[in-house]
């Protein structure tokens, strides 16, 4: 049988669903027996989500790698999250044996500009790595705000449009829905 070319699927926009999706290519390539990997480059370990207590139960590998929303801790303290987090899906990209690796709000992390990131994720080195990467792998990258840059490489790409949410009306999140 042949092997496909892998691809790189970007879900981006304001709207509700981006990790959902990401998610859910997670399941259904684990359940065709494929290698999985989900990188966190936001959510901090600090914290408990719904999506981690489950992959753990699934035996689906996913590393939180933030520090966490950005008014939560210094630059400093991101910038040394990030520069871990990017080496860190470097080498599980380059190793060759996953079949999908996604990249959970890596777009988030791409859009910084409360500080400087450049030095330690670039958009050019994301994009570089996405060249590089092993032709079978399917690369996902999630979060708002996705640079030209990659969606110019990307295969498919999703934007995920708010029509509504109860958020504009002060709901807080809901454990189960969004964390």
């Amino acid at each position: 049988m042949k092997q496909h070319k892998g691809r790189v699927i970007i879900y981006t926009g304001d709207g509700k669903g981006k990790t959902t999706a990401a998610l859910g290519l997670a399941l259904r390539a684990a359940g065709r027996g494929k290698k999985v990997a989900i990188i966190q480059f936001i959510k901090s370990p600090e914290r408990t989500y719904g999506e981690h207590i489950m992959m753990a139960k699934l035996g689906i590998e996913m590393s939180q790698m933030g520090a966490g929303f950005t008014w939560t801790k210094t630059p400093e303290e991101h910038r040394q999250a990030l520069k871990k987090a990017w080496q860190f899906a470097k080498e599980k990209i380059m190793s060759g044996t996953y079949d999908m690796i996604i990249l959970d709000e890596l777009n988030n992390a791409l859009a910084i500009d409360r500080f400087p990131i450049d030095d330690v994720l670039s958009v050019e080195d994301v994009v570089e790595l996405i060249r590089m990467r092993p032709s079978h792998l399917h690369l996902v990258i999630t979060g708002r705000s996705a640079k030209k840059e990659l969606t110019d490489v990307a295969d498919i790409v999703t934007n995920m449009q708010a029509i509504k949410h109860d958020y504009c009306e002060g709901v807080s999140a809901v454990k189960g829905i969004e964390f």
